[in-house]
């Protein structure tokens, strides 16, 4: 599948903001399941954007603006050649050893209830593990219900659980609260997902999370969909949580109050074809 994405984030604040630093993790990499066939990210003011390699070998820039800004975006846009690998994630760049990936954060720490949720959806962990992760997967999908309202990024793993509602941080958070509890190393993936159902302009990017089955490597699952990863999911950042592989941190000084706003698309690209005569 050739997917387009267009994705723009726009900030305005209610006056100048000095000493902005924005960190972005917007940029997708090579690896058995998309191949980048091209991609560019265009601060909409003049400024410093310097790439560089975080802990976890994703993609990343650094940017600040040259002046102090009341309102800029940040775009990017690219076509991403993706092939379906059953959920397998190859050819990925590891930086990091598994166990690093058992580390509870304070957004995926869990708590009695999910505990005895994994234990329960899990209980075979030990002799199946692919298995113990789809069943923790499909419950958490049935159990959780998708909703944007009452959850946010700050949102803890238990928070969500507690509420039994959320957004595909949330359910990610879940998972791999359930999946470390289960003592399998788990991480959390950001990116892009190109809907079935033809949606193609969407209110934010995707999240979904990685765990490491014993003889088969990490393999993706999508709670919020209740399926393995597939042509349709692209891949750009991962992390111990939603923070270490958020697509935009930053500060600033003064600005005020801000708004957001976040226009992404995610859809099929067309093929550019050659004829001669």
């Amino acid at each position: 599948m050739r997917i387009r994405i267009s994705h723009q984030t726009r900030y305005i604040y209610e006056s100048p903001a000095r000493s902005v630093l924005q960190i972005l993790r917007l940029t997708p990499r090579d690896s058995e399941s998309q191949h980048i066939l091209w991609w560019r990210l265009e601060p909409s003011v003049e400024g410093r954007l310097k790439p560089f390699e975080d802990a976890f070998g994703n993609l990343c820039h650094d940017f600040a603006p040259d002046h102090p800004v009341e309102d800029f975006t940040i775009a990017v846009i690219g076509d991403v050649e993706t092939h379906d690998t059953a959920g397998m994630v190859r050819g990925t760049v590891e930086r990091v050893p598994d166990p690093v990936f058992l580390r509870e954060t304070p957004l995926t720490a869990a708590d009695d209830a999910i505990r005895t949720f994994a234990s329960e959806h899990g209980r075979h962990a030990d002799r199946d593990p692919l298995g113990a992760l789809h069943a923790v997967m499909s419950a958490i999908h049935r159990t959780i219900a998708f909703d944007t309202d009452p959850t946010d990024a700050a949102t803890t793993a238990t928070q969500a659980f507690s509420l039994g509602r959320g957004v595909c941080q949330d359910l990610t958070h879940i998972f791999i609260a359930c999946a470390r509890h289960l003592g399998i190393p788990a991480r959390y993936v950001s990116g892009y997902f190109h809907r079935a159902d033809g949606v193609a302009d969407q209110e934010a990017g995707h999240a979904w999370a990685e765990a490491k089955v014993p003889h088969l490597g990490w393999i993706g699952f999508d709670p919020a969909n209740s399926i393995s990863t597939t042509e349709a999911h692209v891949r750009v950042a991962i992390g111990l949580d939603y923070l270490g592989a958020a697509p935009i941190r930053g500060s600033r000084r003064g600005g005020g109050g801000e708004k957001l706003d976040v226009r992404l698309r995610v859809d099929t690209a067309r093929r550019q074809v050659q004829t001669q005569s």
